[in-house]
């Protein structure tokens, strides 16, 4: 009789092990659930809302639960961040990380919330190319035919900036600390009206995302010198790059998913491995292509280290260039 209720408690505590493993397993599979909301530091319409919102669609149709984008403009992107970083780590608020990301842990460096301690990388999206354009009133061809325009007009060739501390005004800062050219850096509230300012010939040249500068360049409204990239971009295959001019000059725009800090490994691998087969899908390769950027697949951990890479040299711009939040 004994060894008959070892036998059933043994069975039990099987049966009950079994159950658990079970019971979790399914909780991760069923994820998400309810209605997940992607959090984008900046207004609807621009380079960072539209990848936001095409990650969103595609996740939507993986996961079979909605994912909403929502807007919360303001402080550089701080805001955004600093609502995701407070959120519950359950999966169900994350943020689409973006240059301002990188730039704010040093050029912020007084806010409460530290992008790299307080956000958990979940997967990189893009690396997008920002593009240096001028207004066809310009003489120049070329970046070394800019270079000698810009010496001989020294301190009133006119570039617009989307704000102080943004990554266009960052490209632009790089580019002066590497060729010693003398720019008046003119400040606008977004990249809208800095676009508009360049194309109607009130600025003479300007740094901006490739996203929000092809039609521009397509429509020949602006003359692109150069990308920012170390390799040419598939876009605009016939623009240099900024480094065959200026060796060693690289930069780029690189965007991704980030989620609190503590969200479990689980769901952190759900939205990973689902958006890395984004990567795999013509249409989505080809619309991934359209805004300019190169896929960044990969773990979170790679992307921790690309955010990392990125902090660090957004950080030595920054100091050198003495650049202040808006």
């Amino acid at each position: 009789m004994a060894n008959c209720s070892r036998r059933r408690l043994l069975h039990l505590a099987g049966l009950a092990a079994l159950l658990s493993t079970r019971s979790r397993t399914v909780g991760a599979q069923t994820y998400p659930v309810r209605l997940v909301r992607l959090i984008v530091g900046f207004p609807a319409g621009g380079p960072n809302d539209t990848l936001a919102r095409l990650m969103g669609q595609w996740l939507s149709g993986r996961l079979g639960a909605p994912f909403v984008v929502e807007n919360r403009p303001g402080g550089s992107g701080n805001i955004a961040t600093a609502a995701v970083a407070r959120a519950p780590p359950d999966g169900y608020t994350l943020l689409l990380v973006g240059p301002a990301n990188a730039i704010n842990a040093s050029i912020h460096a007084s806010f409460d919330i530290d992008f790299m301690r307080d956000i958990a990388p979940v997967v990189g999206i893009t690396r997008e190319p920002l593009v240096m354009m001028v207004h066809p009133s310009v003489p120049a061809c070329t970046v070394a035919e800019f270079m000698d325009y810009a010496k001989a007009n020294a301190g009133t060739v006119k570039m617009a900036s989307t704000g102080w501390g943004s990554s266009p005004h960052l490209c632009g800062e790089l580019f002066k600390m590497m060729t010693g050219i003398d720019l008046a850096v003119v400040q606008y509230a977004g990249g809208g009206p800095a676009l508009g300012e360049l194309i109607g010939g009130k600025a003479q040249v300007m740094f901006e995302p490739m996203s929000a500068a092809i039609d521009s360049i397509r429509a020949g409204q602006l003359r692109a010198l150069a990308v920012t990239t170390a390799l040419r971009s598939r876009a605009l295959p016939e623009v240099p790059t900024m480094g065959e001019s200026v060796p060693g000059y690289e930069a780029s725009a690189v965007t991704g998913i980030g989620a609190p800090k503590k969200t479990s490994a689980e769901i952190v691998e759900t939205l990973n491995r689902e958006i890395n087969a984004a990567f795999a899908d013509p249409q989505m390769k080809a619309r991934l292509a359209a805004t300019g950027g190169t896929p960044l697949a990969g773990s979170p951990a790679e992307f921790g280290k690309v955010m990392a890479q990125e902090v660090e040299k957004w950080a030595k711009v920054v100091k050198l260039s003495g650049a202040k939040p808006n």
